[in-house]
């Protein structure tokens, strides 16, 4: 099979059973690791900051969490230019390039993380730079998208998001448990707190070697690279990609769309983030309409050619209120899983591993190791393995019953499980033994990351049928970026609350947001007269 392929009819049934069928399906097992080697580069901050913690490394709990939300804005940032790779660049050469890149965060910060006197600065461009993993969430969507016909769509991009969301918790388990031996060579560091793995408790004074965190995803993208390059396809039509040139120029076209992402999300941090790195001038809530805007203006104005008829072309999306409603929609779902996946092993650390003691002053602390307290790094993969693991479930039921009436369903159990995160959360940070609260506190989340990947699966449902097949890959990377800033919002919320002492704010504030959604989820699409009935 070549390269690129020029006739491509997928709801053609013959096509699809005789040809179509075998070249989708190996473009899709190629495209899911591809994507969970993105996602873990891209959130391994949630596991390395609260290990970073445990080994003493001379930072704040607020800077850590800092980390995090750089990662978390700038992977969203790149989002909206690889939004459009797929038509300017081609599905093989866009994956191919992209996976490659991950290579670059990913050795800077196995070599950053063999000295605790690496300066917070040269973390924070390795967190911009991990923005990489975020943004390959968008292109890759949207090649699958080209691939499949309208009626499985629900189940293969499901497959494709939820397998490849699986890259959270493969890095959960795997990074604590590879720095528990030198494979990689290098000097240790010891604990000065307990840690945990997948599989116990590890003891303060335990030798741990944290640069395998980066180091390890070597392994897979150098042969997934390969791959991506010898197995995956470019469909060159005139609805997918029919002017791609050759790799090199489809290359530099990628190249200069994310140079554009990465000025955006400086310029925003820079005017966003505190003192000594940035000015901590404007609100987030002002910053990030800013940084999307700005990237998707800079994008029209400042590309040339081919490159901006096909932007141009693309652009037309944004003039479709479906685009808009499940922008909002999809944020609820994709933006609240990947926002807890960042957030939620820091949390637990910081919620459930001290103690919350009134001092002589009558001012609460929060600076006694609470011995009983639960390892983060034990229990926070299993929140996103679930809402991984049950995103192909919730498309494939999606498309026997209808996406809209499943998201409607999940919006309201994401409600109160929020408010139920909330009260156990409050409970537990004023407490002196917050580990009483842990088990509901846990497994209301667990809920909350069920629902969130449910309704990932059925809001990919509702795209396919509400857009047609030119709009619906644009469309499903353009929603995944502005929802992927959940992967900032929420880090930096709940960094803010617990500084302010009232964690649970920020679960009042989301459940207010998933209300929102569930009235835009019923007026479009399960009202009577709604736009498109039950999509």
């Amino acid at each position: 099979m070549p390269a690129n392929i020029d006739k491509w009819d997928v709801e053609d049934a013959e096509f699809w059973e005789k040809t179509g069928k075998r070249i989708a399906r190996r473009n899709l097992w190629i495209s899911i690791p591809s994507l969970l080697s993105g996602f873990a580069v891209w959130l391994y901050w949630g596991i390395i900051t609260v290990q970073m913690l445990n080994l003493g490394f001379p930072f704040k709990q607020a800077e850590l969490f800092t980390l995090m939300s750089i990662a978390g804005l700038s992977g969203a940032t790149l989002r909206i230019p690889s939004t459009f790779f797929i038509r300017i660049a081609g599905g093989r050469n866009t994956i191919f390039f992209t996976t490659a890149l991950l290579m670059i965060p990913a050795i800077g910060t196995g070599i950053a993380l063999q000295d605790k006197n690496t300066p917070l600065w040269v973390f924070q461009v390795l967190a911009l730079l991990t923005g990489f993993g975020g943004g390959n969430f968008a292109s890759s969507m949207s090649n699958i998208s080209f691939f499949f016909p309208k009626r499985v769509q629900g189940a293969s991009l499901g497959l494709n998001a939820g397998l490849g969301n699986f890259g959270v918790t493969t890095m959960q388990i795997l990074v604590p448990l590879v720095m528990t031996f030198g494979i990689f060579g290098g000097d240790s560091m010891t604990l000065v707190n307990s840690s945990g793995t997948l599989i116990g408790k590890i003891e303060a004074g335990t030798e741990t070697y944290i640069h395998n965190a980066g180091f390890v995803w070597l392994i897979l993208l150098i042969p997934l690279a390969f791959a991506g390059w010898f197995g995956m396809n470019n469909l060159k039509t005139e609805s997918v990609s029919p002017d791609i040139g050759n790799p090199l120029g489809a290359f530099a076209k990628i190249v200069f769309l994310l140079a554009i992402g990465f000025v955006t999300a400086a310029a925003g941090l820079y005017i966003l983030l505190p003192e000594p790195t940035g000015l901590a001038l404007l609100s987030k809530w002002i910053v990030l309409p800013l940084v999307i805007g700005g990237t998707v203006m800079l994008m029209r104005y400042l590309s040339w050619g081919d490159l901006k008829q096909n932007l141009k072309r693309q652009y037309r999306i944004f003039s479709n209120k479906h685009t808009w409603a499940m922008t909002v929609i999809y944020t609820m779902t994709f933006g609240s899983f990947i926002g807890y996946s960042a957030a939620f092993p820091l949390s637990i650390k910081v919620i459930f591993g001290y103690k919350h003691i009134i001092d002589a002053n009558g001012v609460l602390t929060h600076d006694i190791v609470n011995t009983n307290g639960p390892s983060a790094l034990m229990f926070a993969w299993m929140g996103p393995f679930i809402g991984a693991l049950i995103r192909p479930v919730g498309g494939w039921i999606s498309d026997k019953v209808g996406g809209a009436k499943v998201t409607q369903i999940v919006s309201i159990v994401m409600i109160l499980s929020a408010l139920g995160v909330a009260y156990f959360m409050s409970k537990a940070y004023t407490s002196a033994t917050p580990e009483q609260f842990f088990w509901p506190f846990f497994g209301l989340f667990i809920l909350l990351f069920t629902a969130t990947g449910v309704g990932n699966g059925s809001t990919f449902r509702t795209i396919a049928v509400v857009f047609d097949r030119e709009q619906a890959g644009p469309v499903l990377g353009w929603t995944s970026a502005v929802a992927a800033y959940g992967a900032f919002i929420i880090p930096k919320v709940f960094g803010e609350q617990i500084k302010a002492v009232t964690p649970e704010y920020a679960l009042y504030g989301f459940a207010g947001f998933y209300f929102v959604c569930l009235v835009l989820n019923w007026w479009f699409y399960l009202r009577p007269n709604a736009y498109v009935k039950n999509p």
